[in-house]
């Protein structure tokens, strides 16, 4: 009897960040420098990306395909010693689309791997100039989005979100910029700043900020109406407290105390 054959294709999805080609991991890189078939969301993933691969490596744009499409390219060269890549934008664990495309990797044996990259969210507060955990302000990050075709969760409901009051981070809604503001309002206060960044880490970056009260005038009068991301939070307005871990007085493994001048010396008497 015949024994079946092993394959031999490895698929690699790939965070191909936010636009900047510099923030491209090295990992990332030399996997596109190998892969012999690339599948890129052209839609999504900056294209300029391409001029990283070999010559002789083939490349699709998954933006026009379904996910039969996809998977017959992988199915395709299934029993081939070739390399994959296959380009999510940001980071493919958030909104990539991606575990469907795994399980069938899985199901039909196929080696695969995921190599992260930099989220949209991390190069707007890099863009921003600003960290989105600042102690006394916020301690937690919420990624979320508002529904469109893809349905989210009730008690995910933006509305829910808002009474934390944590820093915030909304993707793939700026379309709909006017019910992200009425659904944030009731918590955060009209008062509270906002930032859209729209193509983030693109040469062709726009930054709008504003508060509740003014970002949708503001987004409509500049046009934006999709590859935005938008972040709320009292951390924008910059009013903190320092942090412990450089605090002379905060001790831990790797630091003691300070001590204060006198501390542990000996008066002499005459």
């Amino acid at each position: 009897m015949n024994k079946p054959t092993k394959n031999t294709l490895k698929v690699c999805f790939i965070g191909a960040g936010p636009g900047d080609l510099e923030l491209l991991t090295l990992k990332a890189l030399k996997i596109i420098r190998k892969a012999d078939v690339i599948i890129y969301a052209g839609s999504l993933v900056n294209k300029d990306i391409l001029r990283f691969a070999k010559k002789a490596a083939v490349g699709y744009d998954s933006s026009k395909m379904t996910l039969e499409e996809v998977l017959g390219i992988i199915e395709k060269e299934k029993s081939n010693k070739k390399i994959i890549a296959r380009l999510h934008t940001g980071d493919p664990s958030l909104y990539g689309a991606i575990q469907e495309q795994m399980d069938w990797c899985e199901r039909q044996g196929i080696d695969y791997s995921v190599i992260p990259g930099v989220s949209s969210f991390q190069a707007a507060a890099a863009s921003l100039k600003q960290e989105l955990t600042l102690p006394g302000v916020s301690q937690t990050v919420i990624l979320t989005r508002i529904p469109g075709r893809t349905e989210v969760p009730s008690k995910e409901d933006l509305r829910k979100l808002a009474k934390a009051r944590a820093t915030m981070a909304i993707f793939l809604s700026i379309d709909k910029i006017e019910s992200v503001i009425k659904k944030l309002t009731e918590s955060y206060g009209l008062d509270t700043p906002v930032a859209v960044i729209e193509k983030v880490s693109f040469p062709e970056e726009r930054k709008i900020i504003g508060t509740l009260r003014d970002i949708s005038k503001k987004v409509r009068e500049a046009g934006i109406m999709r590859h935005a991301i938008i972040i709320v939070g009292d951390v924008l307005n910059k009013n903190y407290q320092k942090s412990k871990l450089y605090d002379k007085d905060f001790e831990h493994m790797f630091r003691k105390k300070e001590k204060v001048r006198g501390e542990g010396s000996h008066c002499r008497r005459n």
